[in-house]
């Protein structure tokens, strides 16, 4: 859960910068905060979500496949959102001053951050509780060693 609440502050980040660019226009400060979550969610988000789908989400699965399911999904939808989000940087960075490449910046950042915050939300409160419910100290010992 530490790990969301460190990806919920890039977020914030991300928000806030994006926020500032599309309200003033492209500033070098604004632009290096959308970088740094940028390279957050590339280095630690990825590999925080590829220790979930392989050590965390087949032991859960053991007792309930639902959720697990929705998790999946959501980080599919979430590395296509960060792809689109990663070009329409790149597209700002080539063209400051283009009014679409902005707006197309904001559209794009508000939906990988609704989707993202909503993911975080389901884990905490869906997700986690099930761990709690029917894992047990074996099956979370087994998790750690296959998270590290």
């Amino acid at each position: 859960m530490q790990e969301h609440d460190d990806a919920l502050l890039e977020l914030k980040h991300l928000n806030t910068a994006v926020n500032a660019i599309g309200r003033d226009g492209y500033s070098a400060k604004h632009f290096r905060s959308i970088e740094r979550a940028l390279r957050f969610i590339e280095e630690e988000v990825s590999v925080h979500n590829r220790k979930e789908e392989e050590a965390l989400f087949p032991v859960l699965e053991r007792f309930v496949e639902g959720p697990t399911r929705v998790m999946r999904r959501d980080h599919k939808l979430l590395k296509i959102g960060f792809r689109k989000l990663r070009v329409a940087v790149r597209k700002l960075d080539a063209s400051r001053d283009s009014f679409s490449a902005n707006r197309q910046l904001r559209t794009i950042s508000q939906n990988v951050v609704h989707l993202f915050v909503n993911h975080i939300h389901k884990e905490n409160h869906i997700l986690f509780p099930l761990v709690q419910r029917f894992l047990g100290k074996e099956e979370l010992r087994e998790i750690a060693r296959k998270m590290l």
